[in-house]
């Protein structure tokens, strides 16, 4: 059903022709979107359950989902574009959204790059103080993540403005905080539906105003209680070992860092899905 609907879509405007460059990121997509998570509960097993189970205990679903509530927010209030828009050479994010793919990732890849340096150092420090630490890091981890992806999303000349974009976030770090492939699966279901929503809004060109009255908070998808159990799940897991005193502040950096970069990796291949179809260069052996 949802095939026939952007089937739809497409042929009300047309397909445009795919560049080389294209085609090799739609192949990209399509492996990303095969490749199954949850490696450290394979790595690991039982032996961390035990200190997961610390974990959650400092840091419970509550907190969580806590700093779920009030991270979104800052994230957006911490996300300039001025280097984004500098670096593309354009006058406004929008005109990213049809400039050139390759020049959005490159300006992607430098974002990605650099959250992951700041999540390695910010791991380190607050991993030296083992368990007590978790409770800031956190907090500061999934502050980070959304400020990522929110940044990302500039890079691709996607902006955070309505109900619908703040959704295609959630999503988005429900995806790269999957604990199984059924997890990742149901949670890019859900984003294809949304990218069909928005793909939609833009070619109409509907208002802001009306893209808000389109989609209520009683409607929303991806809900806060949700996500912070699925994170609490996947977050504790990989910040089992680095409560362990001493050793936590090089295992911390390393955890942050490797959070991060499945983190962007998501945004990325999906704010390039959201681009590709926008642009009306989506592959039916995609969908």
């Amino acid at each position: 059903m949802l095939y026939l609907c952007v089937k739809r879509l497409l042929e009300g405007d047309g397909m445009k022709s795919v560049n080389a460059y294209e085609k090799k990121q739609l192949e990209g997509i399509k492996v990303w979107r095969a490749e199954e998570p949850g490696v450290i509960g394979k790595a690991f097993g039982l032996v961390i359950e035990p200190l997961a189970w610390l974990v959650k205990k400092v840091v419970p679903e509550a907190a969580i989902r806590g700093a779920l509530s009030g991270a979104h927010s800052a994230a957006k209030w911490m996300t300039d574009t001025k280097d984004v828009i500098r670096d593309g050479g354009v006058e406004s994010v929008s005109e990213l959204r049809a400039k050139d793919l390759e020049l959005s990732d490159k300006l992607a890849d430098e974002v990605h790059n650099w959250a992951i340096g700041i999540a390695v150092v910010e791991g380190a420090g607050t991993g030296a103080f083992g368990l007590p630490g978790m409770a800031a890091d956190i907090p500061a981890l999934i502050t980070l993540s959304l400020r990522t992806i929110h940044k990302i999303g500039i890079c691709y000349g996607f902006e955070v403005k309505t109900p619908e974009d703040e959704q295609f976030v959630l999503g988005i770090l429900a995806v790269a905080g999957a604990n199984t492939i059924e997890e990742k699966v149901a949670a890019m279901t859900a984003l294809r539906e949304l990218e069909v929503i928005l793909t939609k809004l833009t070619w109409k060109k509907i208002s802001e105003a009306a893209a808000k009255q389109q989609f209520s908070k009683e409607s929303a998808i991806f809900t806060v209680k949700s996500l912070a159990k699925q994170l609490g799940i996947n977050i504790t897991k990989r910040k089992a070992l680095a409560s362990i005193p001493f050793i936590g502040a090089a295992i911390g950096g390393s955890v942050n860092g490797w959070y991060i970069k499945e983190v962007g990796w998501s945004a990325r291949r999906l704010f390039q899905e959201r681009w590709l179809m926008e642009n009306h260069k989506f592959m039916d052996d995609i969908l």
